[in-house]
Parts: C-alpha cells; structure tokens; sequence
C-alpha cells in the first residue's frame, strides 16, 4: 500500500477548502489498515480518517497527520438477514440502496446525510428522527493496538457525538434492520430527500450543519436567521440564504473564511440569546474558535 506525501485535501472536501496532509493513505482491507496504522506508529505520527468530508473543515496550512480514506473491502456493504453490514468507508446513499434492494426499511433518514457509515459513528450522525445509535448494533474500531467490536453505549454514542478519537478507525458496522416493502422505503425516502431539498442549500459547496441545534425553541438555523445572518458574507464563505445553519463556499473560499463566519455567528448567538452553539462540524488540523 502507497503512503503518498503533501496531498492537498480540499478535494476530499464538499466545501472544497484546506491544506495538505503529512501523508495520505487508502487502505481497503484490515490488513493494509493495520499496514498503515503501523507506519504511523513507526513514524510517530498522529492518524485521522475522512469519509466523503461532507462534515470536515480541514484547515488551511495542512494537517500533520497520516490521513486515512478507506476504500475496497472497507467500503463495501451488504445485507445478512436483517443485518446491514458496511465497512466505514461505505457511502451511505450506497448502504440505502442495498437495504432497499433486500427489502430492509430503518435506514431511509440516512438519505439526508451525504457521508459514510464511518463518518456517521464518528458523530452519531441523524436526521428526521432516526440516528446511528438507533440501528447500530456494534462496530469494529482498529487502533494501533488491535481491532475490537464496540457497542453503541461503548462508542459513548449521544447527539451528534461519540466518544472516538483520531487514530480510531471505524473499519465495519453492522445496522439492525427491519423488513419493509421496497416501495415504500422508496416512497419515504422520496419524502425526506424533498423536504431537506425544499430547506436546504443541497446545491452548493456546504459542509452541511454548522452548529448543533441548542437547548431552545429555536434550532441553530431559526437563531441565526433572526440574528440577521442569512447570506453575511466574510472572503470567499457566506452564511447560506437559504438556510442559516449552512456555509457555502460561493467565490474560492478558504476554511479561515468559514471559522471567521462560525465565530460572528455564535458572538451574536451569545448576545441576542445567550446561547454559546456548538459545531457539529468536525474540525482537521489547527483550528479552533476564539472564545466568546
């Protein structure tokens, strides 16, 4: 398996922003994982792993680490009874058709996450009411120590969280199902993917949700609408007009430009409502917010 050097990472990214990374890597079997978890080790090395980056802010002087993109039999999927079985690396759109193809329904609100089943462990991903920890039944997380199957409460899995760290690598998941007629999986997935299509920038450079949604009768999105965000400007990044919860990239925009529009919006978040939002956007790299 190649160890690639310097490999820009924007391109790994749906906002389509950010550096290189130290070294780059594509395992597609638990074998070249472990290959490559060791390299790290040897090298003294700090590992992450990106899915589709649909959920990532990667930052723009790089990152120092081996940065991981699972492919072959790590991103492949399929059915065993009511099991749906992915390896991290499985888009979620491809993990959906699979489920609808042996008749399996629970799985239709990932059509709404672009991502990969990894990814979705990393951050308990959900929408329209359903979640990973609502269908997982365990996961193999390999870490330079070894591979071990984990349980949803062993994942430490609540709202958009888990307890993973980098240098864990979600390498295969298995999702309890439930039997359903294809057509209506069909019909329910039509459903949700027109109404995230009717609020939703799904046409732009985004990295989907900025912040999560608070404790408050407002979501994240409502909150900075009525802060008077929608369509701020700051470089090449604007808070969306469609939706306030989502930054696109409109004119060659730089990550500096997103974490810039992420700190104005929880400074007025903080002011008009007294509320400190949290990103649910995952950060690669040096970068934080300032404080409030």
């Amino acid at each position: 398996m190649k160890i690639e050097q310097g490999v820009a990472l924007a391109r790994f990214t749906t906002i389509g922003t950010g550096g290189p990374a130290r070294a780059f890597a594509r395992p597609g079997s638990l074998d070249q994982l472990a290959e490559a978890l060791a390299w790290a080790r040897a090298n003294d090395v700090s590992v992450a792993t990106v899915g589709l980056g649909s959920n990532l802010l990667v930052a723009d002087d790089g990152v120092d680490s081996l940065v991981l993109k699972l492919g072959g039999d790590l991103a492949a999927a399929r059915t065993e009874d009511d099991l749906l079985v992915a390896g991290g690396g499985a888009v979620n759109a491809v993990c959906l058709h699979r489920a609808r193809a042996a008749g399996l329904g629970g799985f239709e609100f990932a059509c709404a996450i672009p991502g990969t089943v990894g990814g979705g462990v990393w951050m308990n991903a959900g929408a329209y009411g359903g979640d990973w920890a609502g269908v997982l039944v365990r996961a193999l997380v390999v870490d330079s120590d070894g591979a071990h199957w984990r349980t949803p409460d062993q994942l430490g899995l609540r709202y958009r969280h888990s307890d993973l760290r980098h240098g864990e690598v979600v390498a295969s998941v298995e999702f309890q199902l439930e039997p359903r007629p294809g057509d209506e999986i069909k019909a329910i997935v039509a459903d949700l993917q027109q109404q995230r299509k009717a609020a939703q920038p799904t046409n732009k450079r985004t990295y989907g949700s900025v912040f999560k949604n608070p404790d408050h009768e407002l979501t994240a999105g409502r909150m900075l609408e009525a802060c008077g965000l929608r369509g701020y400007r700051i470089g090449g990044a604007q808070i969306s007009p469609r939706h306030a919860n989502f930054i696109e990239n409109v004119d060659g925009a730089r990550t500096n430009d997103a974490v810039a529009l992420m700190a104005e919006a929880r400074r007025r978040a903080r002011d008009q409502f007294g509320v400190e939002l949290e990103h649910e956007v995952e950060f690669l790299g040096p970068l934080e917010l300032p404080p409030l």
